[in-house]
């Protein structure tokens, strides 16, 4: 018996010796500079429901072990690691959260046998939650060629991220533009191309397969947005092509050979629109309606030949009425922010649910921002008409796809920041007046999540729930349903 206890005592002091120095570090020195953590979490406003950061200090700083003291008023824990990653537990995280709007995190870090501390950095939490799912599609970036991709969920509560529906369900065909009416998950649609093209719309755990292409249109229905009754939804059709540059810094170009907005109406199935929205003489695109449904807002540029003058297409945000009792449109079109002024254009349109801002994305020329590395994201105040940048969103490269929360205090958005390569799903807090604070990317549970995830984030959407709809029901009407055919109604 002693033998054995003999055995194993310089492992139990080892373990001990452990533990003290884990509960009073001796700092041998304070850096005085921020930690430059991975992802960056520093100074960034939180939602309080959402999953906690995880984080890790980049490997050039060659630490062989982590410590982060985390501080809400009178409520303090400790997190030690080995493997580089800060990853606090959910219920630990809670206990700060509702202690406290201010977390304050203290990392210090082992570098042989000595410890340094870095300068403190805070965790502002809000008051206002977020919606507790986003939607987005998964897809290799246009510069590759893609074969999987799916339209997943991800609850921002936790990690969990589940599949709607991907493509190995449906003959491995491009699906594209999931939309919900206004965030609830059980009112969505999507389409799907090639073999069993369509547009789906879900309701209630209904779905519906349409035909969506007439003779009086140029294409199949392409980008939605809903009417907030439900009964309608706005879509552009668009004669699409793409190419690829072979030294421009924009590797993808995207442009529309003709393209005009259209409203489809859910109950009667039938499309109509306005001259004023499908003119031969201009290129109209990207609508969405505003949260009464008394307006329509799109881009319009003037038409030119394409492809040469890809590089002179320059879209003006403007705004038409409409009166969903008549599925009547207004007499002229409004323009909010005139391209051929300003010499920008203007893409993505999206209006806070509050009906106080519009959010839309400004490049040098074309309607396909996503691909364009000087795309910055912009707000319009809707109620004063002053246009201006959000600096503190944006970067050096694509910001575009964005999105807001039910109560307009959270947005979301694709940005290629982090490489240059893929968009991933930065999150921010939009104050009442419109200030916006320092996005922080979508948190993972492990530190190497978007390090090795090849394919891009595509229109990350808020959503009330999770979508409960089986993926096995929607590729069954897809493969067995030859779909109802949609008509054209002349106004």
């Amino acid at each position: 018996m002693k033998t054995r206890i003999l055995t194993y005592l310089p492992t139990l002091i080892s373990c001990l010796l452990l533990a003290a120095c884990s509960q009073n570090v001796h700092i041998d020195r304070h850096t005085g500079y921020r930690p430059p953590i991975s992802p960056d979490y520093t100074e960034v406003t939180l939602p309080p429901n959402m999953a906690p950061p995880c984080f890790a200090l980049p490997d050039s700083c060659h630490a062989s072990r982590l410590r982060a003291i985390y501080r809400a008023g009178d409520e303090e824990t400790t997190v030690t690691t080995r493997n580089g990653q800060i990853a606090i537990s959910p219920s630990k995280w809670k206990r700060l959260v509702d202690a406290a709007s201010t977390i304050t995190v203290r990392l210090q870090a082992q570098r042989g046998d000595k410890w340094e501390e870095y300068a403190p950095f805070h965790l502002y939490i809000a008051k206002e939650k977020i919606d507790p799912y986003i939607a987005y599609r998964l897809i290799e970036p246009g510069y590759e060629t893609w074969n999987e991709m799916g339209i997943y969920q991800r609850c921002l509560e936790n990690y969990e991220e589940t599949a709607i529906l991907t493509n190995k369900m449906t003959g491995y065909g491009c699906m594209n533009c999931h939309s919900f009416c206004g965030q609830n998950p059980e009112k969505m649609l999507f389409h799907l191309r090639s073999d069993y093209g369509g547009t789906y719309i879900i309701e209630e755990g209904q779905i519906k397969k349409l035909n969506t292409k007439t003779p009086q249109t140029i294409s199949a229905l392409v980008y939605p947005s809903w009417h907030p009754s439900g009964n309608f939804v706005a879509f552009s059709v668009n004669d699409t092509k793409q190419m690829f540059h072979t030294t421009d810094p924009n590797c993808v170009e995207v442009m529309d050979y003709a393209s005009d907005v259209v409203i489809y109406d859910v109950k009667r199935k039938q499309i109509v629109s306005s001259p004023l929205l499908s003119s031969a003489t201009a290129f109209e695109t990207f609508p969405t309606f505003s949260p009464d449904g008394r307006t329509l807002y799109f881009c319009s540029a003037d038409s030119v030949s394409i492809p040469g003058k890809y590089d002179q297409v320059k879209y003006s945000l403007c705004s038409i009425g409409f009166d969903a009792d008549t599925r009547s449109f207004g007499s002229k079109a409004d323009t909010l922010y005139n391209a051929r002024r300003a010499g920008k254009s203007v893409s993505f349109p999206r209006v806070s649910p509050d009906g106080k801002f519009l959010m839309f994305t400004l490049s040098a020329y074309g309607n396909f921002s996503i691909w364009h590395k000087d795309a910055d994201l912009y707000l319009a105040h809707l109620h004063t008409n002053q246009i201006r940048p959000l600096s503190a969103l944006n970067s050096n490269d694509v910001e575009s796809y964005h999105s807001w929360s039910s109560n307009s205090r959270w947005v979301v958005f694709s940005s290629r920041r982090t490489d240059g390569l893929y968009t991933r799903p930065f999150i921010a807090y939009i104050d009442e007046k419109g200030k916006a604070h320092k996005p922080f990317l979508l948190p993972q549970k492990e530190k190497d999540h978007y390090t090795f995830l090849m394919k891009s984030y595509n229109i990350p959407e808020f959503i009330s729930g999770k979508v409960n709809t089986s993926a096995y029901d929607i590729s069954r009407t897809a493969r067995k349903e030859k779909g109802t055919d949609v008509v054209y109604s002349l106004q």
